[in-house]
């Protein structure tokens, strides 16, 4: 039977970006997203749970023996959105341990380097030869028909979802999500993708969460890191107001935004949803749902090229702009 799902509009508009365009348990973290998470261990009885409760493996392994009282020590929760990628490690991990416990791995093989391959899990109709794989330091999972290029370096704790291609050379370092049916290349440090996504070329990506649908041009960077090692601020819907959230934070991109090629993004950078971005100069700290970024100035993205351009991206990966998906979209543009 499905979870039901508790949302609470407060921390709904905390996890702005993310939340404009989803339910708070439809936010990936991990592997899996929240609602893949509880799904993935079969209830049999009506249970409610807070939608952004992230449940640990020892958890779920409870609920599926019937406990459905069961009670994490130390319970976690996400109320912002740059905690999706502070806690991706841990929630690796747990996804890990719920989707390879009793099973076995495809073969990996012997043109690849391996350090501990008794961590990396392979899926059906993966991909990879002459790479290099570090799992030593945390899991590497590869989901069904995803492609590692050869020349691609990358260590655990790691996460490439289904249909997912990693570019020639790239260098990925945990604790990183590439989702379903995203492109990934160049340098990537503890991020996650949603799906769908693309950054297919060099540059850095580094602490940061990029949404659906968005994609970075070539030699689009982020700063993750203030010249002076200090705090970083971040926009907080839920307040209105920059907020401190630690030494480091890199971008955070909502869906169906993009960056032309060369951006640079400030540290601590949000996005809303459907920005266009390009030219010179630092981008940030906050860019509002449908802005047309330039070089000089920002103005409006009229909404009826907002929409042809977002229904042309879908096109590049054969799927195709909902009703639904516009009326949200015009909701939000309406509304911001």
């Amino acid at each position: 039977m499905p979870m039901n799902f508790l949302e609470n509009p407060v921390i709904t508009k905390r996890l702005y970006p993310f939340s404009l365009t989803r339910p708070v348990s439809e936010i990936r973290i991990g592997i899996l997203t929240i609602r893949e998470k509880w799904n993935f261990v079969p209830v049999n009885t009506t249970t409610s749970v807070h939608s952004n409760h992230i449940p640990s493996y020892k958890k779920l392994t409870a609920f599926k023996n019937g406990n459905t009282v069961y009670q994490d020590v130390d319970p976690v929760f996400i109320e912002h959105p740059w905690q999706i990628f502070e806690l991706n490690d841990w929630a690796i991990r747990q996804d890990f341990e719920l989707i390879t416990t009793g099973r076995s791995s495809q073969k990996i093989s012997s043109t690849n380097k391996i350090i501990n391959p008794e961590n990396i899990f392979l899926e059906e109709g993966v991909i990879m030869e002459h790479c290099f794989v570090n799992a030593s330091k945390g899991p590497v999972y590869i989901g069904r028909n995803a492609e590692i290029m050869e020349g691609c370096m990358v260590r655990g704790s790691l996460s490439v979802g289904e249909g997912a291609v990693v570019k020639m050379g790239a260098k990925i370092y945990g604790a990183t999500t590439i989702g379903p049916y995203c492109i990934a290349g160049g340098e990537i440090k503890n991020s996650v993708f949603f799906g769908y996504s693309n950054k297919g070329h060099d540059g850095y990506l580094g602490d940061s969460v990029i949404g659906e649908w968005c994609n970075l041009g070539a030699g689009t960077s982020n700063s993750n890191l203030k010249n002076n090692a200090g705090q970083v601020s971040a926009w907080d819907e839920g307040t209105g107001n920059n907020v401190t959230v630690g030494t480091k934070c890199g971008l955070l991109m909502g869906d169906y935004s993009r960056s032309s090629i060369n951006t640079s993004f400030n540290t601590g950078t949000v996005t809303g949803v459907c920005c266009n971005i390009f030219g010179e100069g630092l981008k940030g700290p906050h860019i509002p749902s449908f802005s047309w970024c330039g070089p000089s100035a920002t103005t409006r993205y009229e909404f009826d090229k907002a929409i042809r351009d977002i229904a042309n991206w879908k096109k590049l990966k054969k799927h195709f702009l909902q009703e639904a998906e516009i009326k949200q979209l015009r909701h939000i543009f309406d509304n911001n």
